[in-house]
């Protein structure tokens, strides 16, 4: 078995394309975000706050992308005892809130995105045309 693999990353452009994209679908929407995107390891690359997004949504956010990062997967669809039992075993750190999705490329989760402020279904619809705008991204 070899000591090293190949890893695909998300790049600081690709974060910013999946950012823009977002920004955009929020404006057309008109519900102003809160947008986080980090790598793999939930580590943020970009952000913004659009005007009017709420300011409490900024850490709400970048937790969505952070939890989804983390676990593979979209947030919001845990039960509600596992959700209370994740929160306190990372000291708060992982949510099950609406809005965050892993951005997945051949296979492989490169980062994720958090979108924060406006309803649940806001927030995917944002996070979804977010992660539609990177090329070979597996869409949600």
């Amino acid at each position: 078995m070899p000591d090293t693999r190949e890893h695909l990353a998300l790049t600081h452009e690709g974060a910013a394309k999946v950012l823009e994209a977002a920004v955009k679908k929020g404006a057309e929407i008109e519900a102003p975000q809160c947008i986080a995107v980090t790598d793999d390891g939930g580590h943020l690359l970009a952000f913004a706050r659009m005007d009017g997004a709420k300011v409490l949504s900024v850490d709400s956010a970048i937790a969505k992308a952070r939890t989804a990062a983390s676990s593979r997967r979209p947030t919001g669809d845990l039960s509600e005892e596992l959700e209370r039992r994740l929160a306190f075993a990372t000291r708060g750190k992982l949510t099950n809130l609406l809005g965050g999705l892993p951005i997945v490329v051949e296979g492989h989760v490169i980062g994720a995105i958090g979108v924060g402020s406006g309803t649940g279904e806001q927030d995917i619809e944002v996070a979804r045309a977010g992660v539609a705008a990177l090329a070979g991204a597996q869409g949600w």
